[in-house]
């Protein structure tokens, strides 16, 4: 008994885990080049039960499950044009490069903006970077699109909703046109798919341990009373 409801409540967790990344995803379903993740779960090792009275093996039992890891998919989304000429987007591999507070980040959302000293910022204010790693500076109020620097990244790791940190190594193979952003990685109907899913999957762990609770009260207040 105790064991089935370690599993149910392992289960709901890893179901409320799932849960937060697919609402994320649903949040930034129109979030220029955002990049959906996927919840992957894997279960503990099995244990293996045997007869105690003679010793047969009587066969495995999961004993919980658990987060594996979240995956992002950062391949390329469709372009569509805005024609605003300080929206970038990449067409092919690559990320921009923007200097923020804790370093240089890369994304793949090109929705800009001049800010108060004629640079061109991200939506979070943050400058945007030529090859050089030096902020990009307005002409007239235009950004040559040849002018923005498209990074090739190893090992991209999501931070926040936009963000990616890694390790720039040369720059990237995408082209930057203006006027265009690339769509969300995030499909909203799927998204609701899962969790409707995810939902589903965690009223039965609260069923099961629902059931649990009451044939341990059963026990508690029935068995111990019979035969007296």
């Amino acid at each position: 008994m105790d064991r089935g409801l370690y599993i149910a409540a392992s289960g709901m967790l890893a179901e409320q885990i799932r849960q937060d990344q697919i609402a994320n995803d649903l949040a930034n379903a129109s979030t220029p080049g955002y990049k959906a993740d996927r919840t992957s779960q894997r279960s503990f090792n099995d244990l293996l039960l045997a007869n105690s009275a003679t010793g047969a093996t009587i066969g495995p039992q999961s004993t919980a499950v658990q987060v594996d890891r979240i995956v992002t998919d950062f391949s390329g989304r469709p372009l569509r044009e805005t024609g605003e000429p300080l929206d970038f987007a990449i067409q092919g591999d690559g990320f921009f490069a923007v200097q923020t507070a804790q370093g240089v980040r890369y994304t793949r959302n090109g929705q800009c903006a001049l800010d108060a000293q004629g640079r061109l910022v991200t939506a979070s204010g943050d400058p945007v970077l030529d090859a050089d790693n030096r902020p990009i500076t307005a002409t007239n109020g235009t950004v040559d699109p040849r002018r923005v620097a498209v990074f090739n990244v190893t090992n991209p790791v999501k931070q926040g909703d936009s963000l990616v940190n890694g390790t720039a190594a040369g720059a990237g193979t995408g082209t930057v046109l203006s006027g265009s952003l690339e769509s969300s990685g995030a499909d909203p109907a799927r998204s609701m798919v899962d969790m409707i899913s995810s939902m589903r999957a965690f009223e039965a762990g609260q069923k099961v341990i629902q059931t649990i609770d009451e044939t341990l009260g059963k026990a508690a207040t029935q068995v111990g009373s019979t035969g007296a």
